[in-house]
């Protein structure tokens, strides 16, 4: 990680944004401390545009060219989006609603941050018409995504990254908790680092500055907090996370101690916007542990790279 040489409920098992980046997946991945780049950012829209043709034929009339359907008229396509935005966030809001529906849900929500963040015009018309409470919860999620999107670089050649599927959202509740008891780190900031830097741990590989593990530290860095602790082990990486935060001003002035992590005004906003939305409703980690990779804006599933990336058509 990136820092100055002087210088991450009431959950249940059941617990499983994302986006954050995005809240949506920034359009090249947000830099991480020491230069390193990870997942971060919101989510991206799924769909795609729908495959052309031409009209049947019938005997003895000539061919005729079909016409392709018109696109939705903006105020349909954001009701369409506002709709769906409002019953995915209060479906996971929902203490009834069935763990099984958990991971799609949240990347539901990742993919409506997602294009939010990249369709200005969209997200004003749908920003409007969602209930006031969802309202101030999208506009924290499109923050964070905009902020963590624009502290990115274009995307290039895929990395060489793998990507595994996360410690279950109780596990690494768990170890956020049991960080914050210890040494006084809220557990959702430490959750927010988690998702930025690494989508709670999906990506495994080495950034192109030596930046390791879940929470991505350099070798310096891990030596001066990560306490004898494997880098790569997510227990000791969030204890060291929280070491660095107590050693530069948290929990007094997280504002500060972020700014130590990744000293981009920018990252210290979006990870702030992503922990508040869990300090608010800590069921909104349930969503946010949902959030897939996305390298600009080619999906990456777990299992790369044997499985292959997504790009949008």
């Amino acid at each position: 990680m990136r820092t100055n040489p002087i210088l991450l409920t009431l959950l249940t098992a059941a617990l499983a944004l994302a986006a954050c980046s995005g809240g949506d997946r920034p359009a090249g991945p947000p830099a991480t401390p020491g230069g390193t780049t990870a997942a971060g950012g919101t989510a991206a829209p799924g769909g795609g545009a729908a495959p052309g043709g031409t009209a049947p034929t019938t005997a003895g009339a000539p061919a005729a060219t079909a016409t392709p359907p018109a696109a939705p008229p903006p105020a349909t396509a954001a009701a369409r989006l506002a709709a769906d935005l409002t019953r995915t966030e209060t479906a996971l809001r929902d203490p009834a609603t069935p763990a099984s529906r958990l991971p799609g849900l949240g990347r539901a929500q990742q993919r409506h941050y997602r294009a939010l963040v990249r369709r200005p015009r969209l997200r004003a018309a749908v920003l409007p018409l969602l209930p006031p409470a969802l309202r101030r919860v999208a506009e924290a999620n499109v923050l964070a995504g905009a902020e963590l999107r624009a502290l990115s670089g274009p995307a290039g050649r895929l990395p060489r990254w793998r990507i595994v599927a996360p410690p279950p959202a109780a596990v690494l509740l768990g170890h956020y908790r049991a960080a914050e008891a210890r040494l006084g780190v809220p557990w959702h900031y430490l959750a927010a680092i988690h998702l930025v830097e690494t989508r709670m741990g999906r990506i495994r590989g080495t950034s192109s500055a030596g930046a390791k593990g879940p929470m991505q530290f350099l070798p310096s860095t891990w030596r001066r907090y990560g306490g004898g602790g494997d880098v790569h082990a997510t227990r000791d990486a969030v204890l060291a996370a929280a070491r660095m935060l107590r050693a530069t001003g948290a929990p007094a002035d997280m504002g500060r101690a972020l700014h130590a992590y990744n000293p981009d005004r920018r990252y210290v906003r979006g990870v702030t916007a992503y922990a508040r939305q869990m300090r608010a409703d800590p069921r909104a980690f349930l969503g946010y542990h949902q959030w897939q990779v996305y390298y600009g804006d080619t999906l990456l599933p777990e299992g790369y790279p044997a499985r292959r990336p997504v790009v949008p058509r």
